[in-house]
């Protein structure tokens, strides 16, 4: 099997020896452009390596992210409820993390809210919105995982820190 690289098959480690072993066993040899044929040396030290940067890659973008929710902008993408608002800076540059809110869309956002903490669930909130003819996010219908979120879906209205 070729590939360019041992990290593009997968950075985790165990899933690498994993992958490794099974090839092995098969009798397929495991090729990279970048470090050659792989031996069980690569996929150990090169599986530590990719370990580290993936731990050191999540504590920089979450120390980005708090910089920016501490400066008062917005630390990801976007929510319900909110639009980008573009401007540059200065020197022509985009600011980034600028937000408006929607008001119409915001105050489905506080219905939701209002209506979860008196008790109506996810799904009879989404069927409602539906009933209504109350756009979702995506731009078609409500759903339970819009309102409460999951693991395909993301945060969901209810999760959403923002």
């Amino acid at each position: 099997m070729l590939s360019e690289a041992l990290d593009r098959i997968n950075r985790d480690q165990e899933d690498v020896a994993a992958v490794f072993k099974r090839m092995r066993f098969a009798g397929v040899r495991l090729v990279t452009l970048s470090e050659g044929e792989i031996s069980e040396l690569h996929v150990g030290l090169k599986g530590t390596m990719n370990a580290l940067f993936l731990k050191d890659l999540a504590l920089k973008t979450n120390r980005g992210i708090r910089g920016r929710v501490e400066a008062g902008k917005l630390g990801g993408g976007n929510a319900y409820g909110y639009r980008v608002v573009k401007q540059l800076d200065a020197k022509g540059d985009p600011i980034r993390g600028e937000r408006e809110i929607i008001e119409f869309e915001a105050e489905i956002v506080r219905r939701i809210f209002c209506e979860y903490a008196a008790g109506k669930g996810p799904q009879r909130i989404a069927a409602d919105l539906n009933r209504e003819g109350v756009v979702s996010p995506s731009g078609g219908r409500w759903s339970d995982t819009t309102i409460r979120g999951s693991r395909t879906v993301g945060s969901g209205i209810l999760n959403c820190e923002l």
